[in-house]
């Protein structure tokens, strides 16, 4: 009778286990990520680092709600817009400034595109068929980039939360890089270094280029 009551009792015991296993959280994010981490102040604003930091360091990336966006310093000004272009997700974070038509621009190290920093509008150049003389000319496309507001308070850099009543093109690859931002990243360290090496067969006797020291 004794060994009865002590084998009920040890199943009893695995029953509570289980369920507290089961009903345990399930919410975790069980995958590192490479990018600052992000503190929420009482204000909702959100806190990305130290100005003095990011002017050295001219950008950062940082995850907001799970969503990699990147900040800027450019020329005096911060600004902060999704990390992955909105035409196929490449890391602007590795992107080239550039000023096009009198407005900074950061240019998508996969395909060239080019995005305002300050209206995250996407330029091209066209010509109109119907000048007598036509020469090509840059065009907006509209608002392709999600722009996050910058707020500087106090020697750091906060960014609001996204208004996602609103959306942007670069929404779709936000979504989908939120839990493998390293995938674009890696694309392109592969396809430097597949060029790298094409450069070296066809000039064997060049030095490869330097990275200069920061």
């Amino acid at each position: 009778m004794l060994d009865l009551i002590i084998l009920s009792f040890h199943f009893f015991i695995c029953f509570l286990i289980s369920v507290v296993i089961w009903r345990g959280p399930k919410d975790v994010d069980l995958q590192s990520s490479s990018t600052e981490t992000v503190e929420m102040e009482p204000g909702g604003l959100i806190l990305i680092g130290k100005e003095d930091d990011i002017k050295k360091s001219r950008r950062i990336t940082a995850k907001v709600n799970g969503r990699e966006i990147v900040v800027f310093y450019h020329e005096g000004k911060f600004h902060a817009l999704d990390s992955r272009c909105y035409h196929e997700g490449g890391p602007l974070c590795l992107g080239e400034i550039e000023d096009i038509n009198g407005q900074a621009c950061i240019i998508c190290p996969w395909h060239k595109y080019k995005i305002t920093l300050e209206t995250g509008e996407g330029l091209y150049e066209a010509i109109n068929p119907l000048e007598p003389s036509p020469t090509p000319q840059w065009q907006s496309k509209g608002v392709k980039q999600r722009i996050h507001n910058v707020t500087i308070d106090n020697g750091n850099v906060y960014v609001s939360p996204p208004d996602l009543s609103v959306s942007f093109d670069s929404d779709y690859f936000a979504d989908k890089y939120k839990n493998s931002g390293d995938l674009a990243m890696q694309k392109q360290r592969n396809s430097q270094a597949e060029e790298e090496v094409m450069a070296r067969k066809q000039n064997p006797s060049e030095c490869p280029n330097e990275e200069p020291l920061s």
